[in-house]
């Protein structure tokens, strides 16, 4: 059976769809597995836009509204993966929390199945947390995301939806940023992915793909190689020799890849 994972966070304009679109990506493409990207945003979905899906005739709102059936909504992503589209003005009245109900109906069908969630907490962040086997949490890392980041998963655990890391992103590695051991004690959650600020993100949005195949080999194509591993179970080694060597000196990616690796023994001993 598939696994169903939420990716999740209470603020807007953190990178959450464009860590569910590359985290999509480099799940197929880099270790083949079938791989589904839901749009949980009923109110202001970008995650179609993401991918240049502009009209799509059936949408997830539709499948919700009981307009359409869920496999008549799923679309080629011409990126090695599925999609499942919302629309920008859909149904007044819709099912939300029956979205756990319909991507049941696809479980079977995919390895992973991503929910890119809404940033408002309201019944539709609920609905994916409901619908998610699991969660990621996406962040930055200054003070008023943590904030949001913290009550993301306080409320994850009231509704007991495990929750595997923290996607920290947009990082510039600077002084004023907050410290991932902060960041960890605060959420009481490790840091498992740490995704650099890089204007290849942008360019990539401008040409309507995931940026782990626009920009190969940068440091953030990598870093959601690193995560895919660890969602997948494998091992991934950095294909570039500098940067294996300089996180073996003290710099910031020893943490997260301490954490991944913890992670990774955990689902090889059968306790995850």
């Amino acid at each position: 059976m598939g696994k169903i994972i939420g990716v999740v966070s209470i603020k807007g304009g953190v990178g959450k769809t464009t860590s569910t679109c590359n985290l999509a990506s480099a799940l197929a493409n880099q270790f083949g597995k079938k791989v589904l990207a839901v749009d949980g945003n009923f109110s202001a979905p970008n995650l179609g836009l993401y991918l240049g899906i502009n009209c799509p005739t059936a949408t997830l709102h539709d499948v919700l509204a009981k307009k359409s059936s869920i496999a008549n909504a799923v679309y080629d992503s011409g990126f090695g993966f599925k999609i499942v589209p919302s629309q920008l003005r859909g149904p007044e009245k819709v099912a939300y929390y029956d979205l756990k109900i319909h991507l049941e109906k696809l479980r079977n069908d995919y390895d992973y199945i991503l929910i890119d969630s809404s940033p408002n907490l309201n019944h539709e962040i609920l609905a994916t947390m409901m619908a998610s086997d699991e969660l990621l949490v996406v962040s930055t890392p200054d003070h008023p995301t943590l904030d949001g980041t913290m009550n993301a998963v306080k409320i994850a655990k009231r509704k007991k939806t495990p929750i595997t890391g923290i996607i920290l992103n947009k990082v510039y590695n600077k002084g004023f940023e907050v410290k991932i051991d902060e960041i960890e004690i605060a959420a009481d959650c490790p840091v498992v992915a740490l995704l650099p600020h890089d204007l290849k993100v942008m360019e990539a949005l401008s040409k309507t793909m995931p940026v782990h195949l626009y920009a190969p080999n940068t440091e953030v194509m990598v870093e959601f190689n690193k995560l895919a591993a660890l969602i997948a179970g494998e091992q991934y080694t950095d294909p570039r020799l500098w940067a294996r060597l300089t996180s073996t000196i003290g710099l910031r990616e020893v943490k997260p890849e301490e954490n991944r690796q913890k992670l990774l023994q955990e689902y090889t001993n059968g306790k995850k």
